[in-house]
């Protein structure tokens, strides 16, 4: 039996073994107990947490958006492994989750809360060594495609040559063109965006490139267009096969001789800029059938970048999921830990027309209804799930199809993990390299793709 005198150093030697970081407050938020975890972890050591509001001692993003001891004294439930980053003494973020819980005394008066906490930043760094090659500033991508993009991309951004990005809507073109731009020379200038398809076409050159005072009736003063505003960084022009006529000449002047005219203005401007441009249709084609220059689109495609579209490059869409899980998670104060296979299921076989906007759309409704740790398929909208169901052949059964979708799933998850080598991903599957080969024929999967 432990005397009431020994209870309390009994009970600081017990949290001062736990590898987790430990912290109590009383009613007021004032730290009443830090064991040495929390002071490994943070930095700082209890002589000067202890006595100290929590919120000055951690520094918590979630101390901005919803505290989470506050939560658990109001409400007296337990919270347990929600994410966050707290600050350490010497400035960095450090990811953690954390569980709280109401402390009483034995009578059942409210004395306070619990708090324990566990450094992430090693679990963090392993995630970010083995998603490394499949990650890119913002971009995700495991694909053969998006590899290939990779691998490209410090060359390219080194150079000033201009980029054209080609690939269908909601493909992440505009995220390609800044990531060029952030991994470029010009980074710390600034990357202007111009939307080609929602300037208006009489409008279009005044904001390009501004206009001077008198240059039309309203123009009460001296205006910098766009260009202007980028000297010296990035300048993306999204949708640029909506460009008009007039301005795609004058584009084409920029690109040539570095040089631009406001709207009204005599004097001729110098363009230091860089130009990206992105577009969802075929400029080639465009310019086959008269409408858009043929010397501005050769001017423009000195580099040419074409992102697939989401429906050929399923091997991603796990990896864009887990993105989007963390991102919501941090938005909505959320700790939802994934998908159910059933909805992963829903996901590989759907064509994703808006591409990967549409899957982000899909991940953030989710999170709307989603209460739990596992996104279910009864949290996805309902115009959503009858387009995801796979079409039976005629005179296959229900099961037989089924089964049949999901041994060319097998092997397409079995190729992507093995990047494509037949032997490799035979070996894992248990059959020979001949059925596999006989196989993929039957299924239409080629190993180029992985």
């Amino acid at each position: 039996m432990i005397r009431a005198e020994e209870e309390k150093p009994f009970m600081e030697m017990i949290l001062n073994s736990i590898a987790d970081g430990v912290f109590a407050v009383d009613k007021d938020w004032k730290i009443t107990s830090f064991n040495r975890a929390a002071e490994r972890i943070t930095g700082i050591p209890a002589s000067e947490a202890i006595g100290k509001r929590c919120s000055d001692v951690f520094h918590a993003d979630i101390c901005e958006w919803g505290c989470a001891l506050r939560q658990t004294l109001e409400t007296g439930r337990e919270l347990i492994d929600l994410p966050a980053r707290i600050l350490s003494s010497r400035g960095r973020s450090i990811p953690i989750t954390l569980s709280t819980a109401v402390l009483r005394d034995s009578n059942g008066t409210l004395l306070g809360a619990v708090e324990t906490f566990r450094d992430l930043s090693a679990l963090e760094q392993l995630r970010k060594e083995i998603t490394h090659q499949y990650t890119f500033e913002d971009i995700i991508g495991k694909s053969k495609a998006f590899r290939n993009i990779f691998a490209l991309l410090p060359d390219v951004a080194k150079s000033d040559s201009t980029v054209l990005i080609e690939g269908p809507s909601g493909s992440g073109k505009e995220l390609l063109a800044r990531a060029v731009h952030n991994l470029s020379p010009r980074r710390k200038r600034p990357c202007v965006v111009v939307n080609c398809g929602t300037l208006p076409a009489n409008l279009f050159e005044s904001e390009l490139f501004g206009y001077v005072q008198g240059a039309f009736t309203d123009a009460k003063g001296d205006k910098p267009g766009r260009m202007a505003l980028a000297e010296g960084g990035t300048i993306f022009f999204d949708e640029v096969s909506e460009l008009p006529p007039p301005t795609q000449v004058k584009l084409l002047r920029v690109l040539q001789e570095c040089e631009y005219e406001p709207l009204g203005g005599v004097n001729t401007l110098k363009a230091n800029v860089r130009v990206a441009a992105a577009t969802n249709q075929k400029l080639a084609e465009l310019v086959s059938q008269g409408k858009f220059r043929d010397d501005l689109y050769f001017r423009l495609a000195v580099v040419r970048l074409s992102l697939p579209p989401l429906k050929h490059r399923r091997e991603d869409i796990p990896y864009l999921v887990e993105h989007f899980i963390q991102r919501f998670n941090i938005k909505r104060s959320k700790n939802i830990a994934g998908v159910t296979p059933a909805v992963m299921e829903i996901f590989m076989r759907h064509d994703f027309p808006g591409n990967v906007r549409e899957l982000e759309n899909l991940i953030e409704y989710a999170f709307v209804l989603c209460h739990n740790r596992l996104i279910d398929v009864r949290h996805l909208p309902e115009d959503f799930k009858p387009t995801a169901r796979p079409m039976e052949s005629p005179g296959i059964t229900p099961s037989e199809s089924k089964l049949k979708l999901a041994e060319a799933d097998a092997i397409r998850v079995a190729l992507s993990r093995t990047g494509g080598h037949i032997g490799e991903t035979a070996k894992e599957l248990g059959i020979s390299r001949t059925t596999l080969w006989r196989k993929m024929k039957k299924y239409s999967i080629s190993s180029q793709n992985y």
